[in-house]
């Protein structure tokens, strides 16, 4: 992605903005306005050109006439205000836009797919109606996200059950609400999936999960399609062939089709094509021994999002070019007929579209060595940045347009010094009560959040049209107390 050149000159006297974009030179009339008592005047701008880091928040990002950031109408500020900070908001439009887009980026490509949600990513009633409303499916990895669907009555047949360790009371759930799939990971879940599918009476479709052995070039903890991995049947040793066999002569059982996932998050289309070329020469291999071959294929999930300024991401159609040309090529060349599509995106539905409000308290300097700017959350909402190394921009979304004339690290409030949201990054100078916000938390911050320190989980909230809804309150301290059965 690649940015216009913007220099900006202030003309104090005639409230005019002179700016170079792309070579040529215009005068633009802007309103002007001091913030926070400085000497200088700055120009009201909404533009990507002014702020760049507005790239990575939702695409309803602007800045108002007070400096603060909006979203989705929203004035961000004011919803810390409201609501308090810790506080994670999300962009409804942009969560309905990301859904359309990968609809419709696959299905003019490859017209017999479907979108699943990955669940994992986040999941909470008001995104499974929205998922269920955008005509997505979901793909649930626990009995918690399947119940979550249950309770608003998401459409079964659309609902996929992953997991290397599924529990019999979790496959109950699963046969006793008709699913769609379930994902066989091991050679223990087909024969406990046939059995309970027998007590049910049901002959229930299944996907093979197999490990193609491709390295996707992600963190080690989120590689998962690579032979040594904890998830899946091996192609290269013979047990996901193996894995058919069983389930050929299984009573209760349905092979639909295959499935890969082969880690997230993927910055290499190429990957996928490498995956879908070792899967299909597999399936191509089985069909002669077997008879058997994929009238369904998971090309999972792990499309990457853009989290900093300086590491873009491939396009949504980027990834369904590759994918889609490349499952033709290979059914094509190897004579198998073609089989349903399924994709599987969750951090890149709901990453862009959420944002997460901090307030900053104390701000600590070591001369010499570095500013801390600390913040009213960390580890306890954002786990990331401690165990993936993950890395975010900030911007002072109480005064998002004045100048980042400071390099600070931003610390959360929890006991471990690895409790680090984002270090060593420009930032407008802080004061204590200013409103901070980090962009791109809408995935995996929520759902791997927790109560370290007994700490209350933050609020969630959906913006649209300039109004705000709760969708999750925040915890209280009683919250915390209401499982504990100890005596006082």
């Amino acid at each position: 992605m690649s940015f216009r050149r913007s220099v900006l000159f202030l003309c104090h006297s005639e409230g005019a903005l002179a700016t170079e974009e792309s070579g040529g030179w215009g005068l633009h009339l802007f309103p002007l306005l001091t913030i926070h008592g400085l000497t200088s005047t700055i120009p009201i701008m909404k533009a990507l050109n002014s702020i760049p880091k507005l790239v990575v928040f939702p695409p309803s990002a602007e800045v108002d006439r007070q400096g603060h950031l909006i979203i989705g109408g929203c004035d961000t500020v004011d919803l810390a205000r409201r609501y308090g900070t810790p506080l994670y908001v999300f962009d409804e439009a942009a969560l309905r836009q990301n859904c359309q887009e990968f609809k419709a980026e696959f299905s003019r490509r490859y017209p017999d797919s479907q979108v699943i949600y990955a669940s994992k990513a986040f999941l909470n009633r008001a995104l499974a109606r929205l998922l269920k409303e955008e005509g997505l499916g979901l793909d649930v990895v626990s009995g918690g996200e399947l119940s979550i669907a249950v309770s608003i009555l998401f459409p079964p047949s659309r609902v996929y059950f992953h997991g290397n360790n599924k529990t019999r009371d979790e496959l109950e759930l699963a046969l006793d609400w008709h699913i769609g799939r379930i994902v066989v990971d091991n050679f223990h879940e087909l024969g406990l999936l046939n059995e309970l599918a027998g007590k049910h009476s049901i002959k229930q479709d299944i996907l093979f999960r197999v490990t193609p052995g491709v390295d996707a070039h992600t963190h080690q903890h989120t590689t998962t399609g690579i032979l040594d991995s904890k998830f899946g049947f091996p192609v290269s040793t013979g047990q996901a062939e193996e894995a058919i066999r069983r389930a050929l002569a299984a009573p209760n059982l349905n092979p639909a089709g295959l499935h890969f996932h082969l880690g997230s998050p993927i910055h290499e289309t190429g990957v996928y094509e490498m995956g879908i070329e070792a899967v299909f020469k597999f399936a191509a291999a089985v069909k002669k021994k077997l008879g058997w071959e994929p009238h369904e294929f998971s090309a999972g999930g792990g499309f990457a999002v853009q989290y900093t300024l300086d590491k873009p991401a491939p396009s949504t159609g980027d990834y369904a070019e590759a994918i889609c040309r490349r499952l033709a090529d290979m059914t094509g060349t190897l004579g198998l007929k073609p089989p349903r599509l399924v994709v599987e995106p969750g951090r890149s539905i709901v990453a862009r579209a959420g944002i997460a409000l901090y307030t900053v308290g104390a701000v600590k300097d070591i001369p010499g060595v570095r500013r801390y700017v600390c913040v009213d959350g960390g580890m306890g909402d954002n786990i990331r940045p401690a165990l993936y190394g993950a890395r975010y921009e900030a911007l002072m979304a109480s005064k998002a347009l004045a100048m980042e004339t400071d390099t600070v690290t931003i610390a959360g409030k929890y006991c471990e010094s690895g409790d680090i949201l984002v270090r060593d990054t420009p930032l407008a100078m802080a004061e204590a009560g200013d409103i901070l916000a980090i962009p791109v938390s809408g995935a995996y911050c929520i759902p791997m959040s927790s109560n370290y320190n007994s700490i209350p989980r933050p609020a969630i909230v959906f913006v649209k049209d300039g109004k705000a809804r709760v969708v999750r309150r925040r915890e209280t301290y009683d919250d915390l107390l209401r499982l504990d059965n100890g005596k006082a």
